[in-house]
């Protein structure tokens, strides 16, 4: 059977099929990034036809999970900005940040290895995000709480740090610290403090 069009719309139980699958490979790949495909396929509810369709291949698979979860985070950025105030909204957000860098070790894992071998695909950039942390600090910008000029890539920088911190460890803590730290440097300077 043929692969829909990437703009044909899945019917709904294809749709409901692909994310279960994306769901079930995401707790999957976390835990180990070697998993075989047929215990996602199972997890999933799905047989192994099903799973094909949707995932010919593990890298096809892999890199799928890992754009759904880069979304999540990304769209988390604009479902904060419309409920809490812009401050409120990027710390609350960096939060989810580092929840999802530091509980998705397995799938950063999982990533290496499609994306290493030689012939394989490119690591996906983190466009999605970066594009978030920029709506974020623009917003911040906007109400003047933090300082003007920070960019997205400044942004990522400063919180380099969350990619030393041991995700087996009690890292919430140290996360909490670091991003403290960040929204202080964020805020000196801002003009309406």
């Amino acid at each position: 059977m043929s692969q829909p069009k990437k703009d044909t719309p899945l019917r709904s139980d294809a749709q409901r099929n692909r994310e279960r699958i994306l769901r079930a490979a995401t707790a999957e790949l976390t835990q180990r990034a070697d998993v075989p495909l047929s215990t996602i396929a199972k997890r999933a509810g799905v047989g192994q036809g099903t799973f094909y369709r949707h995932f010919p291949h593990r890298e096809t698979l892999v890199l799928e999970v890992y754009r759904f979860e880069m979304r999540q985070v990304a769209d988390a950025a604009v479902e904060l900005l419309e409920t809490r105030p812009p401050e409120r909204a990027l710390r609350e957000w960096m939060d989810r940040l580092a929840r999802f860098a530091l509980t998705k070790a397995g799938l950063a894992d999982a990533i290496r290895l499609v994306t290493s071998a030689p012939g394989g695909p490119a690591k996906p950039g983190p466009t999605p995000v970066m594009e978030a942390a920029g709506t974020l600090l623009d917003a911040c910008g906007a109400a003047g709480v933090v300082r003007p000029g920070v960019t997205p890539d400044d942004f990522f920088l400063a919180i380099a740090g969350l990619w030393q911190i041991d995700p087996h460890e009690d890292w919430e803590p140290r996360a909490g610290r670091l991003l403290d730290l960040v929204m202080d440097g964020l805020r000196a300077g801002a003009p309406g403090r």
